[in-house]
């Protein structure tokens, strides 16, 4: 576990970035450049002034100000390089296209290193990998998470099946290009990082961490390490989710191992492909300050941590709730968890996650991150303290009315679908002739669509694959939760499917 020194060198005590957009905030300007508001509250600008305040207005400038962000001592590769330190990486990319853009990166990067076209994938891999499957014409064969079969949720993947994965790879003379894995899960499950990326670089090939839900991570002795730490060769990391930046910022790291040299420069490439070329000086700003806040933030992280812990605690005591964490030893794959992330099986209560999560938001003002069919997911920001009485004393009252009069509710939640054979590249798939057909006529026809269920953002079929039956109705049923959508779908209840046009 990083542990930063009491007395911190004079870098990281510094937010480069942020303090540029400050002094330019402060300086007496006139402004004939975009965003047309000019940097200032006045004339028509009068109405967003009100809405973000007059500060943000000055702050939010366009790219390519000297002093700011010109030339490769600047302010912003400062913070960048700053970041990199903070999260043990060799190289850090700041991003305005959230951690969906750190994904297509990884993917067309590795397209790039021409070492290989196919890519170890975790099952679970988040929609937007898939994205950068479909953009750089990878091959991904599959290695499955272990499944909480009782929850329908998925966790990690172990170092033995993904050894088990890459020899199956390579006797069916796939040349790897890669392995992606995702550590923590949505609901906190923390992965042998070090492990899969010794077996990863054993078989010759880079290791990919998904850790868009562990930004936090590193900086407490209480919480896991930073993937770039254990040997990840890209991180990707969604720094607004847990890290303290705005909503659609995050970072890519780049680890300092064998593949580092080759990755670098295709990282680069794929970045320019992929960042907005009039990024959000807002977004990049807030993530200098994140990255400031965390490495100096270990006493309110403590504190953070002990009142989550109270939290479980409190639910421990009552009984009637159970920690979904606590059944971690189960699982071969998982070898810690996050403490910020409560994930709560209520099913005691005979409502479902996504009614519970309903009823916390509309009679008691609490609003969590994630409901399934079974459970909801808290997620706490390090170094906040939210009132988790509050949120507590709002369970064991739905709690109470349970128990006084149970009205279950009926979980009929299908089990995940399986997935079938790749019958088409998914490139191919994708960019073949297609047509739109009923649900009922796309079963057995090959998908050019990827589909994914959120939540978790799961995909559930991609292009170049059969289009089944179950996975027809786990799709529709997502689709019509109270929180549930299909990301790719032609439209809401899934009626309709893009299908690859059949040839003869």
């Amino acid at each position: 576990m990083t542990e930063f020194p009491t007395t911190m060198d004079d870098r990281q005590r510094a937010t480069p970035y942020a303090s540029a957009l400050e002094a330019q905030e402060a300086r007496d300007t006139v402004n004939l450049m975009v965003p047309g508001h000019g940097a200032t509250p006045s004339g028509l600008s009068q109405e967003l002034s009100r809405f973000c305040g007059e500060r943000a207005l000055a702050m939010d400038i366009p790219p390519l100000i000297d002093g700011i962000d010109v030339g490769p001592a600047s302010a912003f590769v400062q913070a960048t390089r700053l970041a990199a330190e903070a999260w043990g990486a060799r190289r850090t990319w700041f991003l305005t296209n959230g951690a969906s853009q750190a994904n297509r990166m990884a993917a067309l990067a590795l397209a790039g290193l021409h070492r290989g076209d196919t890519v170890v994938a975790q099952r679970s891999a988040h929609s937007s990998f898939t994205d950068g499957v479909l953009l750089g014409d990878l091959l991904p064969r599959f290695v499955f998470p272990s499944i909480d079969e009782e929850r329908g949720i998925n966790h990690g993947v172990d170092p033995r099946a993904l050894d088990e994965a890459l020899t199956r790879a390579a006797s069916d003379d796939d040349v790897i290009a890669a392995v992606y894995v995702i550590s923590p899960s949505y609901f906190g499950a923390v992965a042998d990082v070090a492990a899969l990326a010794e077996v990863a670089h054993r078989h010759g090939a880079p290791l990919v961490v998904d850790g868009a839900w562990g930004s936090h991570f590193g900086f407490h002795p209480a919480l896991p390490e930073s993937p770039a730490r254990l040997g990840a060769d890209i991180t990707v990391s969604s720094t607004h989710k847990l890290g303290g930046s705005l909503t659609q910022s995050a970072m890519l790291h780049l680890g300092d191992g064998p593949f580092a040299a080759a990755l670098e420069p295709m990282l680069d490439r794929a970045y320019m492909l992929t960042q907005s070329t009039s990024a959000s000086a807002l977004l990049l700003g807030s993530l200098d300050v994140a990255r400031h806040a965390l490495v100096h933030g270990g006493e309110l992280i403590g504190e953070t941590l002990a009142v989550v812990e109270d939290l479980r605690g409190a639910l421990r005591d009552d009984g009637r709730y159970t920690i979904i964490s606590d059944g971690f030893s189960a699982f071969p794959d998982i070898v810690a968890h996050d403490p910020l992330r409560v994930s709560i099986d209520v099913s005691s209560t005979g409502l479902s996650g996504h009614r519970m999560r309903d009823v916390l938001s509309a009679d008691y003002g609490v609003y969590l991150e994630i409901s399934t069919a079974q459970a909801v997911v808290a997620f706490i920001g390090p170094g906040k303290r939210p009132d988790l009485s509050r949120f507590s004393r709002a369970l064991f009252e739905i709690a109470d009315r349970a128990d006084r009069a149970p009205t279950p509710e009926v979980f009929d939640f299908p089990a995940l679908p399986q997935p079938v054979p790749m019958l088409m590249r998914p490139r191919s798939a994708y960019f073949s002739r297609h047509e739109i057909v009923s649900a009922s006529e796309a079963v057995g026809r090959i998908s050019a669509d990827s589909l994914a269920a959120y939540p978790p953002g799961i995909p559930n079929v991609i292009p170049g694959e059969a289009i089944t039956a179950e996975t027809v109705a786990f799709l529709q049923t997502v689709a019509a939760s109270p929180i549930g959508y299909v990301r790719g779908a032609l439209d809401a209840s899934l009626s309709r499917f893009r299908v690859v046009t059949e040839t003869t």
